[in-house]
This record gives C-alpha cells, sequence and structure tokens, in this order.
C-alpha cells in the first residue's frame, strides 16, 4: 500500500464531522494559539480517576504529605506530552504517523497496533468504567437495582455520547473543551467543599512506614500516577492544527500545565477524601463511598460532572485511536474508524463493570500501563529533541522502499530494540498485586519500572541512532 500524504482543504468546523484523518494539514489551514491547548487538556484531567488514584496513596500506607510528594513527582512527567505535542503542528499529520520516523513505515504500524491501541483501548475502559459505576450506584438509589443491565446501559449510553464528539472531531474539541474544563472544575470543587469537613487532617496511618515498606509505597504510588501523564502519546493529534510558526516550548508548556496542574489540586483531593473513609470503604468502591459523603441534593450533580468529563477524555482518546487505526494501513476513513474504536472500548468496559471494582482495576491497569506508554514516550520524546522538530509530513508518507523512513526492510531496529528492551527493563522492576518482576523482589518491593525504563529506552535509542542502523531516517 502507498500512503498518499493527501493534503486536505477544508475548514475545521464545530458544526459538522470531521472527515479528516491522518492526511497532511496545508499551512493555510492552521489556525489558533498555543495557549488554547490549555483548557483542552484540562477537560479530561478534572477527573474521578484522579480522585481514585489519589485514594490508593492512602491505602498504600502513606502519610498525607508523603502522598502529596509523590503527586507532585508524578507531575513533573507532564513535561513530556507537552514536548512530543510540538511534533504535530510541524509534521502536519497525526502522532501516529510521525512515529514512523521512530519505528520505520512496517515497523510502525506494529507499534500503533500494540501499543498506542493498548493505551487507548485501557483508558476508554478505565473512564467509562468509573462513570459506569458511579451512573449504576445514583441509579440503585433511585430503585435501579439491576446489577448487570443498570452498568452495562449507562456504559452503552456514554459510550455513544462519547463516540459522537469524537466524530465530529477537532474543531468541536477545540471550542467545546473550555467550557466543559469550566463545568467539570466547578463541579469537582463544589463536591470537595462538602468532602473537606469530613477530611482528617491529622490523620497518620495506624503503622507509620518506614525504611524499605515506605520506598516501597511511595515508588509504587509513583508508577501508578505516572501512568497517566507517559500515556498521552497522542498529545500531537491535538496540536497538529496550530501553525508551523508557533513555539514548541508554548505548546509544550501550554499542554503539561493544561493537564499537570488539575492532575495535582484533583488527585490531592482523593488522598484527602481516603482519609475520612475507612480503607474498607474505599477498597470496596469509592465511587460508592463518595456519594455517601455529599447531599442528597449533589450526587446527581456529581454523576453529571463525572459523565462530562468522561466524555471529554474518551472523546479525545477515541478521535486519535481512530486515527491510530488509519497509520497502520487500513482503507477505512476516520468516522467508520472511531465507531470501531469504540465498540471495542464498550465491550471491555462491559467486561470491567462485569468483574472487579474500580480501585482495583484502575490500580491493576495503570501499573502495567507503564511497560509499554514509558519506554514509548522516552523514545517519543529523545526522537524530538534530537530533531529539533524537523519533521517532513511528505517524508514520513513515504512508504516506498528506499524512502526516508524504510529503514532495515521497513523496520528501524534502534526504536524497535530501544521500545522492547525498555519495556522488559520496565517489567523486571514493576511491583504489582499479580506480578513482581525480579529487580522488584531482590529489592523489597521497590518499583523503579518508570525511570528504569525510560531511561534505558532512550539511551539505548540514541545510541543505536548515531550507528549504522540509524542511516537514511537519522536527524
Amino acid at each position: 500500500m502507498n500512503d498518499s500524504p493527501t493534503i486536505l482543504d477544508e475548514p475545521d468546523s464545530a458544526t459538522r464531522p470531521e472527515t479528516r484523518g491522518i492526511e497532511l494539514i496545508d499551512d493555510r489551514e492552521r489556525h489558533g494559539r498555543a495557549r488554547d491547548l490549555f483548557l483542552v487538556w484540562a477537560a479530561p484531567n478534572v477527573s474521578i480517576l484522579s480522585l481514585t488514584i489519589g485514594a490508593t496513596l492512602i491505602l498504600l500506607g502513606l502519610e498525607m504529605w508523603q502522598a502529596v510528594g509523590v503527586i507532585l513527582a508524578a507531575a513533573l512527567l507532564w513535561v513530556f506530552p507537552g514536548v512530543i505535542a510540538a511534533s504535530g503542528p510541524a509534521a502536519g499529520t497525526s502522532g501516529s504517523v510521525v512515529t514512523r520516523a521512530m519505528y520505520g513505515v512496517i515497523g510502525n504500524r506494529a507499534f500503533v497496533v500494540f501499543v498506542g491501541w493498548f493505551i487507548g483501548a485501557v483508558f476508554l475502559s478505565l473512564t467509562w468504567l468509573a462513570s459506569s459505576f458511579l451512573g449504576a450506584d445514583l441509579l440503585r438509589r433511585i430503585g435501579l437495582t439491576d446489577p448487570v443491565w443498570v452498568p452495562i446501559a449507562v456504559t452503552v449510553v456514554l459510550s455513544a455520547v462519547t463516540i459522537a464528539v469524537a466524530v465530529f472531531g477537532h474543531g468541536l474539541i477545540l471550542r467545546l473543551y473550555p467550557f466543559l474544563s469550566a463545568a467539570v472544575f466547578v463541579i469537582f470543587l463544589l463536591a470537595a467543599a462538602f468532602i473537606v469537613p469530613s477530611v482528617d487532617w491529622q490523620y497518620a496511618p495506624a503503622e507509620p512506614l518506614s525504611g524499605v515498606a515506605l520506598w516501597s509505597a511511595v515508588s509504587i504510588g509513583f508508577t501508578i500516577l505516572a501512568s497517566t501523564p507517559l500515556s498521552f502519546i497522542n498529545s500531537p493529534d491535538i496540536a497538529r492544527y496550530l501553525p508551523r510558526s508557533t513555539k514548541p516550548s508554548h505548546i509544550a508548556a501550554a499542554t503539561a500545565l493544561g493537564g499537570g496542574i488539575p492532575f495535582i489540586v484533583f488527585t490531592v483531593i482523593g488522598a484527602l477524601l481516603a482519609t475520612a473513609l475507612t480503607p474498607e470503604a474505599v477498597g470496596a468502591g469509592l465511587d460508592v463511598a463518595l456519594l455517601d459523603l455529599l447531599p442528597v441534593w449533589l450526587g446527581p450533580i456529581l454523576v453529571v460532572g463525572v459523565v462530562i468529563n468522561t466524555i471529554a477524555l474518551n472523546g479525545m482518546t477515541a478521535y486519535t485511536s481512530s486515527m491510530a487505526l488509519q497509520a497502520i494501513g487500513l482503507r477505512l476513513r476516520r468516522i467508520p474508524a472511531t465507531i470501531i474504536v469504540g465498540a471495542v472500548g464498550t465491550a471491555l468496559t462491559i467486561y470491567l463493570v462485569l468483574s472487579s471494582n474500580l480501585v482495583d482495576a484502575a490500580n491493576l491497569m495503570l501499573q502495567f500501563l507503564v511497560i509499554v506508554s514509558g519506554p514509548a514516550m522516552a523514545i517519543f520524546t529523545a526522537d524530538a529533541l534530537m530533531r529539533r522538530y524537523a519533521y517532513d509530513g511528505v517524508d514520513l508518507f513515504d512508504d516506498r522502499r528506499g524512502g526516508r523512513f524504510w529503514y532495515t526492510g521497513g523496520w528501524s531496529v534502534p526504536g524497535l530494540v530501544a521500545l522492547f528492551v525498555g519495556g522488559l527493563v520496565t517489567a523486571l522492576c514493576l511491583a504489582t498485586s499479580v506480578w513482581a518482576g525480579p529487580i522488584a523482589e531482590a529489592t523489597g518491593f521497590i518499583d523503579l519500572s518508570v525511570p528504569a525504563g525510560m531511561l534505558v529506552a532512550a539511551a539505548l535509542y540514541v545510541g543505536l541512532q548515531r550507528t549504522r542502523l540509524g542511516e537514511g531516517g537519522r536527524p
């Protein structure tokens, strides 16, 4: 298949479905400012998932000040999606096409299938899962008690609305998300105001952690939190309509701050919330416990806020995942691809709704996510900085043998080796409830998976790119 760097000349409209997928964006169609990205990224990150993983830090046995320190450290990782976002305007296409520079024309198809899709599916399912549990519990309180069909119905309705947002695409996201950010921020802060009186400001674990046990809890909490910013390898897709002249530093700052600030605020609120509850209540279902702390009138409003957040985050995820389908070579227009993404995510969510609770599902899936997301983000960041964003969209679409990014038979050895070895090192250092790598076991279950996997992947990629294996596509 010969990909064509088609340039579609059509306005980016909020009022009709976006038919453009990975096609190049002509300079005449570029619009917007870097600061517009701030609120676009804030909307999906004012999230009940942040509350859940914040509460997890307390469940791990950390004191409040320790939990806040871990949250601030993990928030620094938002720099990475900010840095890679500028590759979108530089290349004028989706990030799932830009990664051909890292993995080769054919190798990139494998990367997008096994990494890009895995990340998208996890976040689609986890955020739909959070809304499904919360919505089903609210409906239970008014008499709809079926434990199977009620959460399934909530999931299906949410997914249908979310996919509609993804079908309308970039124009709608850019114009709608600032309003969604404001609405969700107000709702969650209102809920937080009613939670604060229940917070145990003198909270201390029954048995304060120290030594190896403390570092184990800190490192596991960091890994869970790190999975959120490291998962956004789709950030170039949201920025790609910006003018080519937009400064990368401005794009990076708007993206990182837009995602990072609400991440900090609401993860801290989640940790505070956990001090007001027994560990058993949090473990059984933070969603149910949260509604119990709120006045009756505020419960439905909070559910509306969670639904808005879910639509914002998953609308963005489904939108970028649809372009990933095109990037692997499937002859699909973007809208049918979006519907397929939605169907897969809905099926996974229904499975999780019927087989797990929110805290367990979130923690386990987010920890395993870093095996692929950490090394992938490190490689993308290293490549963007090495090239100084010198991505040529026409070269990226040249899939002919001998093209710039053909590398070795269509596969880039530096990128794929770095991704595999980085993922292996991450797995060896990972400590979860169902898997502990030998390095994690040897250190007393201290989880070094994120820094170790990312450093190895980046160093190996940069080193191999400087050899004959990186010839052709070298910066």
